[in-house]
């Protein structure tokens, strides 16, 4: 099983970074199988490599949450304009299906965009994704969790080949408050990929105003969760947009006083699990 970021930030896309600017998106594959977790701003140049491995294509995408920064890189993902292309599309909760196809074709009508969610000539199938229910896709078996968030988000935990991977996004968490039932199914990731867009100091308004009930985390709290839940490694995840690259550096570097095998999430980073790619 392969994890590749292609978007890693949180909010809004930012230029210049090193770590990577686009916004959450990040491919999972194997056995020529492909998941796509989010369709932030990073979805753009993961359809750019499908189409240079030519047509036809075929995705899984499941999402977190429908926050623009999650979905707003659709309009520019260029194999679901192809009648050849095959995408199956999980929205959250209950209502995730209608709610999905609403927001997607939301986006993509006046002023916002110029052409409807219509143009895309590609087979869409939108399912609804629910909590602890798994779904299983070829040699994955993907497991939903209900974490808190604003308006409500879902983690993913992904398992194939024997290795887990975990996607938990947009998350306000600590090790205090941490749910049983999230934390069983966190247990023993070998790579759990965290929300860590605050510093503690942001969170509690120290510096700039406080953003408690936000929905995200400090990078400290990620750490605490990692090694709570027997991860394996840490990958921080929905980097601020205000934070350069020097500051993710250093916040990865405090949370290793609490999990040492921790590191920002970089866009282009590529996983085998098991070991480094």
């Amino acid at each position: 099983m392969e994890v590749r970021f292609h978007g890693v930030r949180g909010s809004i896309a930012v230029s210049g970074s090193r770590i990577g600017g686009n916004t959450a998106c990040v491919e999972v594959t194997s056995q020529g199988h492909r998941l796509i977790l989010d369709a932030g701003t990073g979805l753009r140049s993961l359809g750019e490599i499908m189409m240079r491995e030519g047509a036809p294509q075929k995705a899984t995408l499941f999402f977190s949450h429908l926050h623009w920064d999650h979905v707003q890189g659709f309009p520019f993902f260029t194999p679901a304009y192809l009648p050849t292309s095959e995408l199956t599309l999980y929205g959250p909760g209950a209502n995730g299906a209608q709610a999905l196809q609403s927001e997607l074709a939301a986006q993509m009508q006046p002023p916002h965009f110029p052409v409807p969610l219509s143009t895309m000539r590609s087979r869409m199938d939108f399912r609804s994704a629910l909590h602890a229910q798994p779904v299983e896709v070829g040699p994955f078996r993907v497991t939903p969790i209900d974490v808190p968030h604003p308006q409500g988000c879902l983690a993913y935990r992904v398992e194939a080949d024997g290795h887990s991977f975990i996607y938990a996004t947009d998350v306000e968490v600590r090790v205090e408050d941490l749910a049983p039932e999230v934390g069983r199914l966190f247990e023993g990731a070998d790579v759990l990929c965290l929300d860590a867009q605050y510093t503690p100091d942001e969170y509690e308004g120290r510096k700039g105003i406080p953003k408690k009930g936000w929905g995200h985390s400090t990078m400290m709290d990620a750490a605490g969760v990692a090694g709570l839940v027997g991860a394996r490694r840490l990958c921080l995840f929905h980097h601020d947009p205000a934070h350069g690259d020097d500051v993710l550096e250093d916040m990865a570097e405090q949370a290793r006083s609490l999990f040492p095998v921790c590191e920002p999430a970089r866009e282009g980073q590529r996983l085998v699990l098991g070991r480094a790619a």
